[in-house]
């Protein structure tokens, strides 16, 4: 496939809701654009957890406050491209000074990460702009995902390093521990409170932290298991994290493309939402990446409603769940990433 030439001006659009994942996915991205040469600005509308994801910032990426509306944005310095991630708005104010640029930018919509056949259907469709400032303009649907027909999912530099740096077995059983509050957690941490041989736990900074100490704040007497609870991580510290782990149970977007590139046995909690559109989502995901028995059993207990119990992490359990998760990250390996696949549509389109 072709790509779009270096040194072209990219503008991310990244509302924070909630999480930490909208932000981490666009850091990533931008960092990476910048790494191969392009030019971004980010607009972020809650910046402050770049701190400890990025410290050391990126060269390359310029940071912005999110504009206020009705202020003269942009006018100086037109774009080759504009993405607004996950569907947040572009400011009227800069949509009325894309309508002005000699050129039009490719402006994508880049969706969340899903293995739905709905999501291949509406992958690099056009969407006309038919009213506002911004009409005229084509707008572009823009998903990630596990096949070669769909975005892609992001890359990493550190993935090799890390991966080697955990070949080595590890003993004892190591699992990290990066959640919202799964209604299944105070059951898992009974059944870890059982397990054979010494455990390890690494709990994220957080919600995660939080949900833990609730859970074990009725215990009668001190889990078996270690507990660290874990400062926030850099994200080069947060893969590498990941890839010396036996087990991550991760939460989300951003820390469910770092599970599968750290090569290690992961459980996903995916982000869950009001009208249960969570549900034919992980679906989709366990069918695409042809899940055995244990982790599809294991990943609906992790995201039931109610308190459900996971199946029992027997080594044979464990063995078929790190094959599943190597398997993944290899078929992804033969595959381009997000980025490149990005730059390919952006000179088809361009």
């Amino acid at each position: 496939m072709s790509r779009v030439n270096t040194h072209q001006r990219w503008v991310v659009f990244c509302r924070v809701v909630d999480n930490h994942g909208d932000l981490g996915v666009c850091w990533r991205l931008a960092s990476q654009l910048a790494a191969r040469g392009h030019s971004v600005r980010l607009y972020v509308d809650d910046a402050s957890a770049l701190a400890w994801m990025a410290p050391e910032g990126m060269e390359g990426v310029a940071l912005h406050p999110w504009p206020e509306e009705h202020t003269s944005v942009a006018q100086e310095d037109p774009a080759h491209v504009v993405m607004e991630a996950f569907g947040c708005e572009l400011p009227l104010a800069f949509q009325a000074a894309m309508a002005t640029w000699p050129q039009a930018p490719v402006w994508i919509n880049l969706e969340y990460f899903s293995a739905e056949t709905s999501a291949l259907r509406n992958h690099g469709l056009p969407s006309p702009v038919m009213s506002g400032p911004a009409k005229g303009l084509t707008k572009w649907f823009y998903y990630p995902g596990l096949t070669q027909e769909s975005g892609g999912v992001m890359g990493g530099p550190n993935t090799l390093k890390a991966l080697k740096a955990s070949a080595q077995e590890t003993q004892p059983l190591k699992i990290s521990l990066f959640c919202y509050e799964p209604a299944s957690l105070g059951l898992w941490l009974e059944q870890l409170n059982q397990w054979p041989t010494k455990v390890q736990l690494s709990v994220t900074a957080g919600r995660a932290t939080q949900a833990v100490r609730l859970a074990l704040g009725s215990w009668q007497a001190p889990p078996q298991f270690e507990v660290t609870e874990l400062p926030y991580l850099s994200h080069p510290a947060f893969d590498e994290m990941l890839a010396s782990q036996d087990l991550n149970l991760v939460r989300g977007e951003d820390s469910l493309v770092r599970a599968i590139w750290a090569g290690q046995a992961f459980l996903w909690q995916i982000y869950p939402q009001d009208d249960g559109a969570h549900v034919p989502k992980l679906q989709a995901f366990l069918q695409t990446t042809q899940a055995p028995d244990v982790v599809v059993q294991a990943h609906w207990a992790w995201n039931a409603d109610e308190p459900t119990a996971l199946p029992l992490f027997t080594p044979e359990h464990l063995a078929q769940w790190s094959a599943w998760a190597q398997a993944l990250k290899l078929r992804l390996q033969a595959q381009t990433d997000l980025v490149s696949r990005l730059e390919s549509f952006v000179a088809t389109h361009g």
